[in-house]
């Protein structure tokens, strides 16, 4: 086995036995049930051998009727065991995989954000689908295949030797010769077989790209491009798996020359036996009979062990998601706790952030803030000032490489980060909505809320009233992201989220800036309310949105630049006052003009 497989390969082969060790009573059955069914399957050589010699030869009725009875009860229990076998290993095969899906799905919910940064989200779904599928066919067939058919190799050998030995030793001079093919072309197996399992997630993630994004393709009449690149990327996937089936059909067909012709040569050397009378026809039938077991299963084996190679790449590439180390983790000594419900002061300090992809410039850079209990402070700033990224920071998606943020007087990196984001109530600038119901998605944000609860958030929130138009209300079914709904819709949805999370620090990240005029009014309606006694962020691109804020902070380029009411910013900010100007010129206070 070492010389078979690499050392991350007997890793992940590790991994599926850990797996399996929780049901070591059904492995243990399925264990004995292959044993019983490859002795019975060997056992009847020796019927054979006794069929010919004392039914056939002696000519005698009574012995015939005998044997043939003793093959049926053979082939009875072959079939009671082969049942429990098959039914015992698929089980364990689901089993397993079903738990390995939980196992890697829980670990992937864990990971920090900046994780997915470098890994394409569509990828690592085909890691949680189709490798696992594909462990889930081999754990559940292939492996038995595999531990019968050694059985049966190892059996038969032993038989033959038992029933010819002078045969028996031109099979066993043709063993190297079927052997050292599979351990070749197995190593060329093994690496295409990786190979080929990335190039079918390439063809996936492509595919959940370009469907995920189909109003911009088609907007953009790029269907002959992504149809030219989709081209590549199937045939790319088509050339590793041609290359990985050549060797395969390389390594089968020596495998049948070899051992079948290690046969022949065995059934003229028996042939010329039996003619002489050295040995009696049942012998060479029973050592016909064990050869072609022998063989079979040897070249069974040759295409299991392309099959559990194959499984071995896609083990190996799922625990590599397993062996992911989140960097957002509670601290290792110990851990801080929160009060029950805080008063949700906070302060940065001297904080300096880059994000891993982009090291060399800071999003955020030696900003320090101090947010009192129930302060509304907005954010303001052209686009790449690091408001959102310090959202990011509030939240410890990422931690900064430089100061400490603390809420409550605790540094964040003292607390658990479940424990640090049950304060939080986030709405994105891009509202998130899931597979599901109006009130599942409302409901996100408190799972054990009442129906009247979900409805009374709707209802501050202004999206009672369209939901009620919908066909099945709050119990109509959302498509993927929405669907069907408007940017305006699904960000009321969002907001009465957050308002049923109930929590004491609200941030709001251009939450409004997806509603038309009226929906935005009864928004700002409604925030006063929504934001007593709670501590609110703003981002707002829109300054009439924020002019009532306790204080407003304007950002630049990662820097606090100025923190103030809207008249003192005015005068004495000049990057505020020009953002002013923008949008208030000439009296009309609703122009809009993005400086996000």
């Amino acid at each position: 086995m070492a010389s078979v497989f690499s050392g991350r390969q007997r890793h992940a082969i590790r991994l599926a036995l850990r797996m399996i060790a929780p049901y070591r009573k059904q492995a243990i059955g399925a264990l004995v049930a292959l044993i019983v069914t490859a002795a019975i399957t060997l056992s009847m050589g020796q019927g054979i051998k006794l069929m010919v010699d004392q039914g056939f030869m002696t000519r005698s009725v009574t012995l015939l009727n005998e044997t043939i009875g003793l093959f049926m009860v053979l082939v009875v229990a072959l079939a009671v065991g082969t049942f429990t076998r098959f039914y015992l290993v698929s089980w364990i095969g689901e089993r397993v995989v079903a738990d390995l899906r939980k196992q890697v799905f829980d670990h992937l919910v864990s990971l920090h954000p900046g994780f997915y940064e470098n890994n394409r989200s569509s990828e690592i779904q085909s890691r949680l689908t189709a490798d696992t599928t594909l462990l889930q066919s081999v754990i559940g067939s292939s492996l038995s295949m595999f531990l019968r058919n050694a059985l049966m190799v190892i059996g038969g050998v032993i038989l033959l030797f038992f029933t010819n030995p002078k045969l028996t030793s031109i099979v066993v001079v043709a063993l190297p010769l079927v052997v050292a093919p599979i351990l070749i072309f197995g190593r060329r197996v093994r690496s295409l077989s990786r190979e080929s399992q990335d190039r079918v997630a390439d063809v996936g993630s492509y595919v959940s790209e370009a469907l995920g994004q189909i109003k911009t393709v088609q907007a953009y009449n790029h269907q002959e491009q992504d149809r030219q690149r989709f081209s590549q990327t199937a045939e790319g996937a088509f050339e590793t798996a041609r290359k990985r089936i050549l060797q395969r059909s390389w390594l089968i067909t020596l495998v049948i020359v070899l051992v079948l012709g290690a046969v022949a040569v065995m059934l003229w050397v028996g042939g010329m036996d039996v003619i002489a009378g050295r040995i009696s026809g049942g012998e060479l039938a029973a050592f016909v009979f064990y050869s072609l077991i022998v063989g079979s299963a040897f070249g069974t084996l040759s295409e299991v062990i392309g099959e559990l190679q194959r499984a071995a790449g896609a083990a190996e590439r799922i625990t590599e998601l397993l062996q992911a180390r989140s960097e957002i983790t509670p601290p290792a000594g110990d851990v801080l706790k929160l009060p029950e419900r805080v008063s949700g002061r906070l302060a940065l300090e001297n904080i300096s952030f880059a994000y891993p992809s982009r090291p060399e410039r800071n999003a955020v850079d030696g900003l320090s803030l101090i947010i009192e209990a129930g302060e509304t402070l907005a954010l303001v700033g052209p686009s790449g000032a690091g408001k959102s990224t310090l959202f990011d920071l509030l939240l410890r998606f990422y931690d900064p490489q430089q100061g400490q943020i603390l809420i409550e007087g605790i540094p964040a990196k003292r607390l658990d980060p479940l424990d640090l984001r049950r304060c939080f109530a986030w709405v994105s600038q891009t509202p998130a909505l899931f597979f599901g119901s109006v009130e599942d998605n409302i409901r996100y944000g408190n799972p054990h809320a009442s129906d009247q609860q979900v409805q009374a958030a709707a209802h501050i929130a202004h999206a009672h009233e369209f939901i009620q138009l919908l066909p099945q209300g709050y119990r109509t079914h959302l498509g993927d992201g929405g669907m069907g709904l408007s940017g305006g819709q699904r960000q009321r949805l969002a907001i009465a989220r957050a308002l049923l999370a109930d929590a004491p620090i609200l941030l709001l990240d251009e939450a409004t800036s997806a509603l038309d005029a009226q929906s935005e009014h009864l928004i700002q309606q409604a925030l006063p309310t929504l934001m007593q006694g709670r501590t609110t962020l703003v981002i707002a691109h829109r300054l009439a949105t924020v002019q009532n804020a306790d204080r407003i902070a304007v950002m630049d380029q990662g820097k606090l630049v100025a923190v103030g009411t809207h008249r003192e910013l005015i005068a004495s900010n000049p990057l505020y006052a020009r953002l002013a100007a923008l949008q208030f010129n000439a009296g009309q206070p609703e122009k809009e003009v993005n400086i996000t």
